[in-house]
């Protein structure tokens, strides 16, 4: 069979839909001897008549009617594939920030409709935020508060959920009420402001103890060593979630309630730019709730994911 161009297909759903071929060639815009031999061509290519017609009237056969579906469905694909190269072809990357965690699929799944930059400064969650809003970033998976998304002029959707455990010495690994641990919260603002707000809240709404630092321990080697000084188990941070533990220290899961800390993919209100749109809704598409809005689940009330109270 020889092959078979897309702009014939066109021509065929084109009559096949109007059933009369000087409409279809106005709709089409071409000369109506033009499309009867392009039409006469395709049915040659295919081997199969298309169309019944005389003076008076045209109708599909039943090839035809057969091949039609078929046919939009294949010109329904070319298009997507047009759309998604014209994304591709000649854009500008988009430039992504990130704190600690990405999704472990973010390339596979945003490889068909961007050039994703993942940006090298890896900072904390209340800096990505301002980036994206001063337009460093274009995206960032960060934590963001809803005010300060009012504040700043972004909008977030929810792209992940961490749900925290505590650390804690000796061999009892049973589960821990959030009222019983220890939360450490750091002096150094800069660094640790969007932990530390999670943390004071998380103390004021649970019960838990809040402990004071000043040496950058809320994470690391160090950590462990609060944990060790600590009378009670201690809330590991998002940025300590996958960290090995020493072999004297344990692990052990938060009750009463559930604390979760979320990742929101976080851009500009104002943007449209069809590359960013197009990642957002490839990443945050599908995700759920992770978990977040169960009977026993804990978020902040400031979280932008917080059931009214």
């Amino acid at each position: 069979m020889a092959p078979v161009e897309l702009r014939q297909l066109r021509y065929f759903v084109a009559v096949a839909e109007e059933l009369n071929f000087g409409r279809a060639a106005e709709r089409l815009l071409i000369a109506g001897p033009s499309l009867s031999q392009q039409i006469k061509a395709l049915e040659r290519d295919l081997g199969v008549r298309l169309f019944d017609r005389d003076r008076r009237s045209v109708s599909l056969t039943p090839a035809g009617a057969a091949l039609l579906p078929h046919t939009r469905v294949l010109l329904e694909r070319a298009e997507d594939l047009e759309r998604r190269a014209g994304l591709l072809s000649g854009s500008q990357p988009v430039r992504l920030g990130y704190v600690n965690w990405l999704p472990p699929d973010l390339m596979s799944l945003t490889a068909a409709v961007a050039r994703l930059h993942l940006d090298a400064w890896v900072a904390p969650s209340h800096t990505q935020a301002a980036r994206v809003a001063d337009g460093s970033l274009d995206l960032a998976v960060c934590r963001v508060p809803a005010d300060d998304l009012e504040r700043l002029g972004l909008r977030a959707r929810l792209l992940g959920a961490d749900r925290l455990y505590a650390v804690a010495k000796g061999s009892g690994t049973g589960d821990v009420p959030a009222r019983e641990t220890d939360v450490l919260i750091d002096d150094d603002t800069t660094s640790w402001a969007s932990w530390n707000g999670y943390a004071e809240e998380l103390t004021r709404a649970v019960g838990a103890r809040a402990v004071r630092i000043s040496d950058g321990a809320v994470t690391g080697p160090a950590f462990f060593d609060h944990v060790r000084r600590c009378t009670r188990p201690v809330v590991n941070s998002p940025k300590g979630q996958t960290a090995a533990l020493p072999p004297d220290l344990v692990r052990r899961e938060i009750v009463a309630p559930k604390v979760y800390w979320t990742w929101s993919l976080v851009r500009r209100e104002s943007e449209d730019r069809a590359g960013v749109l197009a990642v957002v809704d490839a990443l945050c598409d599908g995700v759920g709730d992770l978990g977040i809005h169960a009977a026993d689940a804990w978020l902040p009330a400031g979280d932008p994911y917080a059931l009214p109270a």
